[in-house]
């Protein structure tokens, strides 16, 4: 087996860029190339490989050590597969210099993947190694657009005793991050001529008033409620579209905003806050849901046993809590407790030179080796 380096530059130069961030049908687009290569690295690993296709040449990756003995647990370690896109086919050749791997996925996550494979091949090479702990490897699509992927794994009734979600968290041990709501507001007016704009309604004008009114009052009303690790809910506008031209009164504008939620918000709860609010101010806007999939908060109770041993390992006394969203909440909704781990920085996620140190992936592979080969 590789070690983890390799491992990782062997993953960097395999483009599997979620298809949302290309053109269809292009040759760099889908996991599938990396879904081949981990199935038949797991293979000669001795693993027992299963592929889960979600989307056609989409599979999730499942690769399983079973134990000498009965199965008593499961235990999974679920990074995905799926990278951003890319401003040049560059970030596809891997590049290591001065203690860094630079290339795109080397921390959003194939860094996860290498060192949690890498891991587990450490754990099957072991004579003695867990006799009643199941571990499963899962290599997950889409997480990066829709998280279908985790979304398939858990409709499928897959569970397990804990799931260690992959995700660059500098090696320390997150029970909880926030939710993700993508909410479509949608205003409506009366067209009019520009030279006369007293016989219209400006839909744009109105729109304006919701976007002032989400960004200060509601804005101030989220800060005022707290989570210990987490911190405030927050809301974002992104992006407004509206109008056709100058000399035309608008009749319709379409407005989208990023709501982070917390453990306990839901959905419905949000958008009834915000159409209170709006209403209280007379404001009129229709408001949606504008993605598939639910993006739920994620809040796992750090006294588990299995979380604790984690965090032993990591040399851990107090959880911490992330801002972003990841597949580990739609795991835990499906019913597998689930925290987020691994080498890697999340501010160098997404970025033109993306990179992860080479100590702390070799660091997080030895942490998740000890961990799996503390179990029963």
């Amino acid at each position: 087996m590789a070690n983890p380096t390799q491992l990782l530059r062997e993953l960097i130069a395999l483009p599997s860029v979620n298809p949302a961030f290309l053109p269809a049908g292009h040759a760099h687009a889908g996991e599938h190339l990396v879904a081949a290569f981990l199935t038949a690295t797991a293979a000669r690993l001795g693993l027992a490989v299963e592929l889960q296709e979600v989307f056609p040449n989409r599979p999730n990756l499942l690769a399983r050590l079973l134990p000498s003995g009965r199965v008593q647990q499961r235990v999974v370690l679920a990074p995905h597969m799926d990278t951003v896109g890319v401003t040049s086919d560059a970030q596809f050749k891997p590049v290591v210099k001065n203690g860094k791997i630079h290339g795109r996925g080397a921390c959003d996550t194939k860094g996860c993947v290498a060192a949690m494979l890498t891991a587990v091949a450490l754990v099957a090479e072991k004579k003695k190694r867990p006799q009643h702990t199941e571990i499963v490897f899962a290599g997950l699509i889409d997480e990066e657009n829709g998280q279908c992927g985790s979304h398939a794994l858990a409709d499928s009734g897959f569970t397990a005793d804990l799931a260690i979600v992959g995700e660059p968290t500098r090696l320390k041990v997150v029970t909880a991050h926030k939710g993700d709501l993508w909410l479509r507001f949608e205003t409506r007016g009366r067209a009019a001529h520009g030279a006369e704009p007293h016989r219209g309604k400006n839909a744009v004008h109105e729109m304006a008033r919701v976007v002032d009114v989400l960004e200060t009052e509601y804005a101030a009303q989220l800060r005022k409620r707290k989570h210990a690790l987490l911190g405030s809910g927050t809301i974002n506008v992104g992006a407004m579209r509206g109008g056709v031209q100058a000399n035309i009164v608008p009749d319709r504008c379409e407005m989208i905003a990023d709501r982070r939620t917390l453990p306990g918000e839901t959905e419905a709860g949000v958008r009834r806050e915000i159409g209170a609010l709006l209403r209280r101010h007379g404001l009129r806007a229709t408001l949606a849901d504008s993605r598939d999939n639910p993006c739920f908060a994620l809040e796992t109770n750090p006294k588990l046993p299995l979380v604790q041993r984690l965090m032993a390992v990591a040399g851990q006394r107090a959880p911490e809590g992330v801002n972003y969203f990841c597949d580990a909440s739609v795991l835990a909704a499906g019913g597998t407790p689930s925290v987020v781990f691994g080498p890697g920085d999340i501010a160098q996620a997404h970025t033109a030179d993306e990179w992860i140190s080479v100590r702390e992936l070799e660091r997080g592979t030895r942490m998740l080796a000890e961990f799996l080969l503390s179990l029963p």
